[in-house]
């Protein structure tokens, strides 16, 4: 394979960002498809589930991606943000294994990490940085699908695609890829 495929999901109730991006052995990233899936406000829960799920389904038959990455759920202060959003997460890694696709959860902080440098960066730091990637003329919106988009591209780098696990070194691995990869070592023992 010279290439990994990641389908990304931003997962959220009312608009589930998709992105899919191949990224070649030596890190560089293109882009393949970005969106986002909405589901109307007014339709019960079980009928805005189904329609996430369709659209994701969807993008999987369209794109054939190698892989998913969601965004992992964690705690919010509002409560129904975190539900709608922790659904949505679930029905991802479902239709994921669905389709016989390894999924992988990434939290927002890792996501930022790996894309930017820096755990804490703001929402446009990260899409910047994104479009700097994917050689973009201009930033992904909306942000969902930005976010889905530095999924993708964190899963492959943080996979080692153009690092370890592709090649007999680190030096493809950026200094903060190098930083989280010895941390998750550390947090092992």
């Amino acid at each position: 394979m010279t290439s990994l495929r990641v389908l990304g999901v931003d997962p959220g109730l009312t608009r589930c960002g998709v992105g899919v991006v191949d990224v070649a052995r030596d890190r560089s990233a293109a882009l393949v498809h970005v969106g986002v899936v909405r589901s109307d406000v007014e339709l019960p829960i079980e009928r805005r589930l189904a329609t996430i799920a369709a659209g994701l389904r969807a993008v999987i038959a369209e794109h054939q991606p190698h892989v998913v990455a969601v965004e992992r759920v964690f705690a919010q202060h509002n409560r129904s943000t975190v539900m709608g959003t922790a659904q949505a997460s679930g029905i991802a890694l479902l239709v994921a294994a669905e389709s016989g696709l390894d999924a992988a959860t990434h939290t927002p902080s890792e996501v930022k990490a790996a894309i930017t440098g820096y755990g804490s960066a703001e929402k446009l730091q990260v899409q910047t940085m994104v479009a700097r990637v994917l050689r973009l003329d201009s930033l992904p919106q909306p942000a969902d699908a930005a976010d889905a988009l530095a999924l993708a591209i964190c899963h492959a780098w943080r996979r080692g695609v153009g690092g370890p696990a592709s090649s007999s070194g680190t030096a493809a691995l950026t200094p903060a890829q190098l930083a989280w990869a010895d941390a998750e070592r550390l947090a092992r023992r």
